[in-house]
């Protein structure tokens, strides 16, 4: 049985409807993020935004439902959310419900956003949330650690919202899992950004359903189980972009996170990474000192909420790299049984271990006391 509390490597915000027409810029109000009764003649509320396909709120907010109840609750809006939601002392109660000690937290509406083709309105909307999930996690920065939204467009912007919402008390921020084809992350043009987030130790995460490419919405069932289960391989590219492009090696300090992708497929990719540099690196004109899972050893770290497979493979990709998710209060959140959970999942795994995936790296990385 677990004798001390554990943090959340990734749980989430739920965004109030109103929270970003008051706000955003006059400029941009009009077209500020919303929620719509009702939308083309489907029950329920749902999130809506320029271009972006419409999302049922419900769903970001569905912890704990039972599974048999799910379908008529996905067709609620905000009238069923938990007040945490809105109030961050109710929060911590939902912590100490479940045993948490502390949440990194991260947005739930600011994903889709991550694919809005005006670059302006998404800056607008990224700085909006900033301010607020700091505000919300003043209440109490030791146990609710904001991580922030930054758009890649304008890079010298890009570096001066880090820096500010850095002095607000935001711990890390959201980039893009995915860049656009035309502007990998081995590009020069983003350096200035590496070196701002090293600087300002704040890890850089490569959260799912983020990619700027597209891919994030299906247009048919057949399509979401397809992207569904190969979802993890734009973190894949992007990491392989990070070590092969050299980005890694210049920026060793840098953090980079894997949210919600799982772990267990890490120790795969570290060999993969590691036989194709080894044996056709000379070929592409590769010239790295270290082996590429060294370089995930030293600066990747991926979260996972329910995910075993990882257990067998520690020695490749160890404990000091692994975050354990609650996704609180997400749909799949372990919400109220995490502690449960864990220990059914995770009781394989030495102790010494186990404290670190469900605590201690997750402290280290952001901080925490």
């Amino acid at each position: 049985m677990l004798d001390y509390l554990v943090i959340s490597g990734d749980s989430h915000f739920v965004e109030p409807p109103n929270m970003w027409a008051e706000r955003m810029d006059k400029k941009f109000r009009d077209r500020a993020p919303h929620t719509v009764r009702n939308l083309n003649g489907k029950e329920g509320e749902f999130f809506v935004c320029g271009d972006i396909a419409p999302m049922p709120v419900a769903g970001f907010f569905g912890a704990g439902v039972p599974s048999h109840e799910l379908p008529a609750f996905n067709k609620k809006g905000f009238e069923a959310a938990p007040q945490s939601v809105w109030d961050p002392a109710y929060r911590l109660k939902d912590q100490d419900r479940d045993g948490v000690a502390a949440e990194v937290i991260y947005t739930s509406m600011g994903m889709p956003l991550f694919q809005l083709e005006d670059a302006e309105l998404r800056a607008a909307c990224f700085a909006a949330f900033n301010d607020w999930a700091a505000e919300y996690c003043s209440y109490d920065f030791k146990r609710l650690v904001p991580l922030g939204l930054i758009t890649l467009e304008d890079i010298p912007a890009a570096v001066a919202e880090l820096n500010r919402v850095a002095k607000k008390g935001i711990r890390g921020a959201m980039i893009w899992a995915e860049p656009a084809p035309d502007h990998p992350y081995s590009d020069p043009e983003y350096e200035p950004f590496w070196a701002a987030a090293q600087d300002l130790e704040m890890p850089l995460s490569l959260h799912v359903l983020t990619n700027r490419g597209g891919g994030n919405v299906a247009p048919s069932r057949r399509d979401m189980l397809l992207r569904l289960a190969n979802m993890h391989h734009a973190v894949e590219r992007t990491l392989t972009t990070l070590i092969y492009g050299g980005v890694l090696e210049k920026f060793p300090r840098l953090k980079i996170v894997s949210a919600e992708n799982d772990a267990g497929w890490m120790a795969y990719f570290m060999y993969r990474l590691d036989t194709v540099q080894n044996r056709l690196g000379a070929l592409g004109g590769m010239k790295l000192p270290l082996r590429a899972s060294e370089y995930i050893r030293r600066q990747v770290y991926a979260t996972f909420i329910s995910d075993p497979v990882f257990v067998d493979s520690l020695h490749r990709y160890p404990a000091d790299n692994i975050m354990w998710s609650s996704d609180y209060p997400h749909t799949a959140a372990t919400f109220p049984r995490s502690r449960e959970i864990i220990e059914k999942r995770l009781g394989t795994v030495p102790p010494d271990q186990l404290r670190k995936i469900v605590r201690d790296t997750a402290a280290q990385l952001y901080g925490l006391e």
